[in-house]
């Protein structure tokens, strides 16, 4: 079996863990000031705030601008589930909004429509290593007096108009699990240029103290610690990103080139003014859920696009939404092997099997 994605360990990431457990400073030391350090270099923020994972970064992020009990998010439709459920965890409410059927991000359109006296935040999503256009989010923002909260959890290295994602909303997220493009195991990060802001969200993972050691705690906080081996893993990743996204681009590139002549298959489309990372290879035909079995049958592993939040049975007691758009993403999206090291045999065989597809019905 061809597996969909697997993360890129080597010797180097090996190395740095093992050295992270001989000097037995183990919960956020000195390794996790150094990955954060690396992180605020990569992505030109001001502050970035390692967290267990980017669950909890969201949620800290909310309840640190007092987002709670009455207060609604509007949330992409066609994004994993985190999203919608940080907002839930900090007492508010989600709001499922449409996205555009070309960029497969927020359509501002359908946000303006969904605006309440109740609606307090916005969160674009930067989906599958592509990027929201955020000047226009800003805006619509500003015009609302909403808070931009940015999840680009699959956004390490993504950048659009020279910005890496995750920096020009008030505060943003970053995800470090397993399958993403740098992994820490699990693992997150807050970015943002607030200093108040860094400050609380740091507080809310620190038990409610800005010091560690100290048993004087100012508020109500929480342990969403990082720790020093996650830490390691993580610097060894980063120092290797550039091989990474290079790879992953070749991958992508195999693709096209050897899915040119399948008419009735199409790539997601990539702004001139971005550049991707393409975490996943994504491909566009009518019959998502056929070629997916035909590559299982074929023993090469694919995957779905996220099922769209407004058809997710744990929201069945949310407000519908009507988003046609996400649901035909869904229904025509499809994810191939993307992992650093996939070999050109390999893609040639997958590009083999769905050509013998033929056109779905």
């Amino acid at each position: 079996m061809v597996v969909q994605i697997q993360p890129w360990i080597d010797e180097r990431d090996a190395e740095a863990v093992r050295h992270a457990v001989a000097t037995t400073f183990v919960t956020e030391h000195n390794q996790t000031a150094i990955f954060e350090r690396t992180l605020e270099a990569l992505t030109g923020a001001r502050h970035a705030i390692a967290y267990a994972n980017g669950s909890c970064a969201l949620f800290a992020i909310m309840r640190a601008l007092e987002i709670g009990p009455g207060d609604e998010v509007i949330v992409p439709d066609l994004t994993f589930v985190a999203s919608a459920n940080a907002v839930i965890l900090a007492g508010a409410t989600p709001i499922f909004c449409d996205v555009e059927p070309d960029s497969m991000m927020t359509d501002l359109r359908c946000a303006g429509a969904l605006v309440t006296p109740q609606t307090k935040a916005i969160m674009p999503v930067h989906l599958y290593g592509l990027a929201t256009d955020m000047p226009p989010m800003l805006r619509f923002a500003e015009e609302h007096s909403l808070l931009v909260i940015e999840d680009a959890a699959q956004g390490v290295g993504v950048r659009r108009n020279n910005r890496h994602v995750g920096t020009e909303g008030r505060a943003g997220i970053l995800s470090f699990y397993g399958n993403k493009t740098v992994t820490t195991g699990e693992g997150g990060a807050i970015l943002t240029n607030d200093d108040a802001l860094a400050d609380a969200c740091y507080r809310l993972k620190n038990h409610g103290r800005i010091k560690k050691s100290v048993f004087v705690h100012e508020e109500i906080g929480f342990n969403f610690s990082f720790t020093e081996l996650q830490a390691a893993l993580g610097i060894a990743q980063l120092s290797k990103l550039d091989e990474i996204i290079a790879d992953k681009r070749r991958i992508r590139d195999r693709y096209v080139e050897g899915l040119a002549d399948v008419g009735w298959l199409s790539f997601p489309r990539v702004p001139d003014d971005t550049s991707p990372v393409f975490w996943f290879t994504n491909v566009l035909c009518d019959n998502a859920e056929g070629l997916a079995n035909h590559l299982t049958a074929e023993k090469i592993e694919s995957r779905r696009f996220f099922l769209p939040l407004h058809l997710q049975p744990c929201y069945r007691y949310l407000h519908p939404s009507a988003c046609p758009h996400s649901r035909r993403l869904y229904e025509r999206g499809l994810s191939l092997p993307s992992w650093c090291g996939l070999k050109d045999k390999a893609i040639d065989r997958i590009c083999d099997a769905i050509v013998s597809f033929g056109v779905p019905a």
